[in-house]
């Protein structure tokens, strides 16, 4: 039962979005359009992003 929630929790739009973020910028690295220090920027701004806010949600949003 727990696997399963932990499989629906996965299929979250911020989790979506997050992988597809993270997947467009690495096709675009490798193929050269953009330079690596700009996708790795733009990752670590998103998976903190994301990070954030599950650890804000997982406190209640309180400080």
């Amino acid at each position: 039962m727990l696997l399963f929630q932990n499989l629906s929790n996965l299929i979250k739009v911020k989790t979506i979005v997050t992988v597809v973020v993270i997947a467009v910028f690495t096709v675009l690295a490798l193929r050269g359009d953009i330079t690596p220090d700009n996708v790795m920027i733009i990752v670590t701004s998103v998976i903190a992003f994301y990070f954030g806010t599950q650890h804000e949600k997982k406190n209640g949003g309180e400080e």
